[in-house]
């Protein structure tokens, strides 16, 4: 894990997983972010962002301007992609949040997902998990506090959470063994 947000260029303190909310919250204070700050704090070109909302994987700005809920899927897909397919991303997503380019049939909103997320991120800083029960147990334990909007929606959130968490590890895993491999020549 390096020493930023997953799927950003957001510095963190990983000892203090809690001030991820923090910085979330402050870079909305001005009420959305502009293309090109999205396109900054999450390293993907404009056109990248651009062409998933025009696929529907993300609602479109409004006035220009990206919310946090916008910001945070666009983060999630982001960190994703490097263990998942672009398609697969959008299935798990929509396993949570239905038509992904209608929010109003989200059972969680993205940037509570993320913050979930973040936690995770920052036990698994601390400590890896053991296996596939660990994981399980993690992303139940993580949405304890989750209100369901509907029944079954903690169980629906906890084992996408599960997904996101395994696909993380996955590709942690694999840039290092990219880096052993390196080291080997």
């Amino acid at each position: 894990m390096g020493n930023t947000l997953p799927g950003t260029t957001i510095p963190v303190d990983w000892s203090k997983p809690e001030d991820a909310e923090t910085r979330l919250n402050s870079l909305f204070l001005a009420g959305g972010l502009m293309l090109s700050q999205v396109s900054s704090l999450t390293g993907l070109e404009s056109y990248v962002i651009q062409n998933w909302v025009r696929r529907g994987f993300v609602a479109p700005p409004e006035r220009k301007r990206y919310s946090r809920r916008q910001f945070c899927r666009i983060v999630l897909i982001n960190m994703l992609k490097d263990s998942m397919q672009l398609e697969k991303i959008c299935a798990l997503l929509s396993y949570v949040n239905g038509e992904l380019d209608d929010e109003s049939d989200d059972l969680i909103d993205d940037a509570q997902l993320y913050l979930y997320f973040v936690r995770l991120a920052a036990s698994v800083e601390r400590q890896l998990p053991a296996g596939p029960e660990d994981v399980a147990r993690w992303c139940r334990t993580a949405v304890e506090d989750y209100g369901e909007p509907a029944p079954g929606a903690r169980d629906r959130v906890a084992r996408c959470l599960q997904v996101i968490l395994t696909a993380y590890l996955a590709a942690r895993l694999r840039r290092e063994a990219e880096l052993l491999l390196t080291q080997l020549a």
